[in-house]
């Protein structure tokens, strides 16, 4: 990357964690994590793809923030699942706020070897409360099994979602569903083998970005 480039994107970054941290009100202690965790995903994006590399000059607008609305749509949880953690938005972030909270575990579940090795160094290094799972969500029916809440974000439909954890999760289990605008339809489809109480979150920041919140999912 050329000189220019590099403070480019320096600028860009500096801009786009000061955009966030004005909306988001986070401790000291995770803010610095937060920083920790931008290092090392920009380390790790050289040599794999952690995240869309157009994307990244806005790691913190992108991906950082969609972790942080989660924690506060949400709140306090006992276990996090979070399900196709990929390069861990929103489950490193989940698991750094969890940092603040002593009885918050986060559980990441992944199936590709070389992102897990990420998740695992970030975890390690920032000493976070989370474990992850190296395996298919189909062959991790005992971790979700064990979720008070269930995140997914830029994994699958709302139908292949709950046709993946819907038979595993327990009755007190809530789903957090990051979704974009086309999903009114995927809970029209869902809806026709599903039964689920919903509340949607509308993002004040990302038109047509929502959170959806699922509980009492059945068949």
């Amino acid at each position: 990357m050329h000189s220019s480039s590099v403070v480019s994107q320096d600028a860009n970054l500096k801009e786009d964690r000061a955009e966030v941290l004005a909306r988001n009100i986070v401790s000291r202690e995770t803010t610095d994590k937060l920083d920790r965790l931008v290092e090392l995903t920009l380390q790790w994006q050289r040599s794999i793809n952690l995240i869309a590399p157009s994307t990244v000059s806005h790691i913190w607008t992108r991906h950082i923030e969609d972790g942080l609305w989660l924690d506060h749509v949400a709140g306090r949880q006992s276990l996090w699942v979070d399900i196709g953690s990929g390069g861990g938005f929103p489950g490193l972030v989940l698991a750094i706020t969890a940092s603040a909270n002593p009885g918050t575990k986060v559980a990441m579940i992944e199936s590709n070897a070389k992102k897990c090795a990420f998740l695992r160094t970030v975890v390690r290094e920032l000493a976070l409360p989370a474990e992850v799972h190296c395996q298919r969500i189909e062959s991790s029916a005992a971790v979700v099994e064990a979720a008070t809440a269930v995140s997914a974000r830029a994994l699958a439909s709302l139908p292949d979602l709950l046709n993946l954890v819907a038979p595993n999760l327990n009755k007190e289990a809530v789903c957090y569903f990051f979704k974009g605008r086309a999903h009114q339809q995927e809970i029209d489809e869902a809806s026709a083998n599903w039964r689920f109480s919903m509340v949607k979150h509308s993002s004040t920041v990302e038109v047509d970005s929502v959170i959806l919140e699922l509980r009492s999912v059945e068949a």
